[in-house]
């Protein structure tokens, strides 16, 4: 129903300017509507006289003395609407002004949910509005010439293919590889070193470790106990699978949801010894759910079977409305959401859709190969016998003692381990009822909610299906094309991960408290060419990189940085810096050290003492003993939430206990003592310093450091400096080069 105009409201001299009614809609129903945030639904008037949890919003006798009007005015109540962008002047005098007149209503009011705040409203198929440009540039060069702003110059070649490597593999580009990109002289070299990087391994590397932070991934529960999660890595290695493969991303978001109830499968043979592909298939989406069991958990919560029921359903729905949909649902766990159409009924009938599952240990092989591990078991019987014995003994060495260690050390070795498992979602046998619970406190149970999506999907009925359905239905509405917050999000997501920050600069919050897109017309068009091209993330990346925005230079000028220092309407690309695993990666492959072998169980590379003080014992660090799984990639390497890797948390390492969705870069002195001090850097360094003996001359020797840390050749002066450092210590002075070049910002940054 369209808003009501105001000549059929009011007659004679109360005529307004302005229609309070669409202000109404615009403004409030998203919160006061069906949602009927605090109680309060305006679209009626006897909704207004009935008021909320504060009382009637309207009084007859006073009207001056409305709570709807202090409200708008701030008096003594919170200021709606809340946010950042509340009403105009305007606006709120005409609200005023009708208020103060008696609130006048004809009819219903339309809910409004679907177009009040921007990201609720349906994706805007406008067209680029220059028709001679790239589709993206054609959006941005609008937005300049409307502003007097004009575009940055065309980076170099040797910028473009740093940029492009350090973006989709996270590795800098070897000397061949740079030198082959800028003596290219074909046209479509661009496109086909792009579609190079999208086609390696590493791609789904570096992009799994952006996805990974936004879902919280950790191999342990956090807290005092901090519990060890064996079968995290399997998620971990379904996530950089999915991005190698270029999984759609619907089915991606499937699969995670609701991987069981979509395409429910077990691992039965069928006659042969081989179990069939679409069973492998089917197994490997099913571990995608692992997402829900990697959270943080207190182990005392096991004491409790309320409580840890009520944390787990908080936790799933937290990362399912941060993850997929940008939204903080959070706050609607104590009471209705201040600035978001997200009543706190919203937020446990949510929940409820998970409380039919739990975590569930499953098998990754089929049962012939169970059956064959179990032929082990005799092996498992003796090894504790001889642990027996070796207790009998006592600690005191000893010729009987020895021997025996001897004998368990062998039969461990003999042994090949229990089955493997992954840990998935599953059904519970019987489903708990949800309540809402008030202030969220457990204890405190409030009426019964059934399952449900949230209001403002405009599904305000409960989920009529069987509960081993519930999260089908949701993962089916997360990943409906009808749904304009899935693909808004995530496209934004990729474009932050190219340029900085996203369209919208606060990646997990679409809602009033975030900010709203510098370009909404983009990202809609975005999302809906993503949607098109099969929810491709490679096509997407593709598009974007394939636009002069993304190829353009960080150079400045003057009046583009006195008009937008913050490069929000992207006349330049903005410099970043590497995130902690990116440097560490870098090193790693300047050095010649990096180990290329993909997945499996996390590893913990060594520590010094120092760096091992905030672990009460050895094996809360199970540092591995060898070299060559330490010098893995980072995303591999264990992630401990009562403990982070101290080089990865000197250079902003997100915390895992709750989604990250934007690395911060901080510029603090401890970074330059890490790269200074650091054993792992100053080890690579010498690493690196016996590669450059090896392999190049001694005269040829800084060139080719140059060439293979920061892709060019020193200049006459680096030349100079260099060879001074050379040669003032002739052990190490080499050495002493190396560890320089792994500390200056062209190294540790992109462009």
């Amino acid at each position: 129903m369209k808003p009501i105009t105001l000549f059929l409201i009011f007659t004679g001299p109360s005529l307004l300017a302005a229609d309070p009614f669409a202000i109404l809609e615009k403004n409030c129903l998203s919160c006061h509507a069906a949602a009927k945030l605090s109680g309060l639904d305006l679209r009626t008037r006897a909704g207004l006289l009935q008021g909320g949890t504060r009382g009637p919003a309207f009084d007859m006798r006073q009207p001056e003395s409305s709570l709807l009007l202090k409200a708008l005015q701030g008096d003594g109540l919170p200021i709606m609407p809340p946010g950042k962008y509340g009403l105009s002047e305007p606006d709120r005098a005409a609200l005023v002004a009708w208020v103060k007149s008696g609130a006048p209503y004809r009819e219903v009011l339309p809910s409004a949910a679907p177009s009040a705040w921007w990201s609720f409203r349906p994706l805007n198929s406008q067209s680029p509005p220059i028709p001679d440009l790239h589709p993206i540039d054609a959006f941005l060069e609008a937005t300049l010439r409307s502003r007097g702003l004009s575009a940055a110059p065309q980076a170099s070649k040797l910028t473009l293919v740093r940029r492009a490597y350090f973006d989709l593999h996270g590795l800098p580009p070897s000397p061949a590889e740079v030198e082959a990109f800028l003596k290219g002289e074909s046209t479509d070299a661009w496109p086909k070193m792009v579609d190079r990087l999208l086609a390696s391994p590493r791609y789904g590397e570096r992009w799994g470790r952006h996805w990974l932070d936004v879902v919280r991934y950790a191999d342990t529960g956090g807290f005092e106990n901090d519990l060890h999660y064996a079968n995290a890595w399997r998620y971990r290695d379904y996530v950089v699978k999915s991005f190698n493969d270029d999984k759609p991303y619907n089915i991606f978001i499937q699969e995670q949801v609701a991987a069981d109830e979509i395409w429910p499968d077990n691992l039965d043979l069928d006659g042969i010894y081989e179990l069939s592909a679409e069973k492998r298939k089917h197994l490997e989406a099913r571990i995608g759910t692992g997402l829900y069991t990697i959270g943080s958990w207190i182990p005392a919560a096991g004491l409790i079977p309320d409580y840890l029921r009520s944390e787990k359903r908080a936790d799933r729905v937290d990362v399912t409305g941060a993850v997929f949909l940008g939204l903080s649902f959070g706050c609607a766990r104590c009471h209705d959401h201040k600035f978001d159409p997200i009543p706190q009924r919203d937020y446990y009938r949510l929940g409820a859709i998970f409380e039919a599952s739990d975590d569930a240990e499953i098998p990754v092989v089929d049962i012939m190969k169970v059956f064959d591990y179990q032929k082990h078991g005799p092996r498992v019987v003796a090894m504790n016998d001889l642990r027996a014995a070796i207790k009998d003994l006592g600690k005191k060495a000893s010729p009987e003692r020895d021997e025996l260690l001897k004998k368990i050390g062998e039969a461990y070795l003999d042994y090949p381990g229990p089955t493997p498992t992954a840990t998935v979602l599953g059904h519970r046998s019987e489903v708990p009822a949800v309540h809402i619970e008030v202030r969220g406190d457990y204890k405190n149970k409030g009426p019964r909610v059934a399952p449900g999506l949230p209001s403002f999907a405009g599904e305000s009925a409960d989920l009529d299906v069987p509960v081993t359905r519930l999260r089908k239905a949701l993962a089916e509405w997360l990943s409906s094309p009808k749904n304009p917050l899935t693909a808004r999000v995530i496209v934004n997501r990729v474009w932050q991960g190219h340029f900085g920050a996203g369209l919208v600069r606060t990646p997990n919050d679409f809602g009033r408290q975030g900010e709203a897109p510098t370009h909404p017309e983009l990202l809609d068009w975005l999302a809906l060419r993503f949607m098109e091209d099969g929810w491709s993330l490679k096509k997407l990346h593709r598009l974007i990189m394939s636009s002069d925005a993304y190829r353009r230079s960080n150079e400045p000028n003057a009046k583009a940085l006195a008009t937008d220092p913050e490069n929000r309407w992207l006349w330049r690309m903005s410099r970043r810096r590497l995130e902690a695993e990116a440097i560490r990666d870098s090193i790693l492959s300047v050095s010649g050290n990096l180990n290329l072998e993909m997945h499996g169980p996390a590893i913990a590379p060594p520590l010094s003492d120092e760096e091992m003080e905030g672990n009460k014992d050895d094996y809360k660090w199970p540092a591995t003993v060898r070299p060559a799984q330490a010098a893995r990639r980072s995303v591999y390497l264990y992630v401990k939430r009562a403990f982070r890797f101290p080089l990865f948390e000197i250079f902003d390492a997100p915390d895992p206990a709750q989604s990250c969705p934007r690395r911060e870069a901080t510029n603090v002195p401890p970074q330059a003592l890490a790269l200074l001090n650091n054993a792992f850097v100053n080890d690579q360094a010498r690493v690196f310093a016996t590669r450059l003996r090896k392999e190049s001359e001694a005269g040829a020797q800084i060139e080719r450091a140059w060439r293979m840390a920061l892709g060019r050749a020193p200049t006459s002066e680096e030349l100079a400096q260099a060879t001074k450092i050379v040669m003032r210590d002739a052990k190490s002075g080499l050495e002493n080069l190396c560890l320089t070049l792994f500390n200056l910002n062209e190294f540790l940054y992109i462009d």
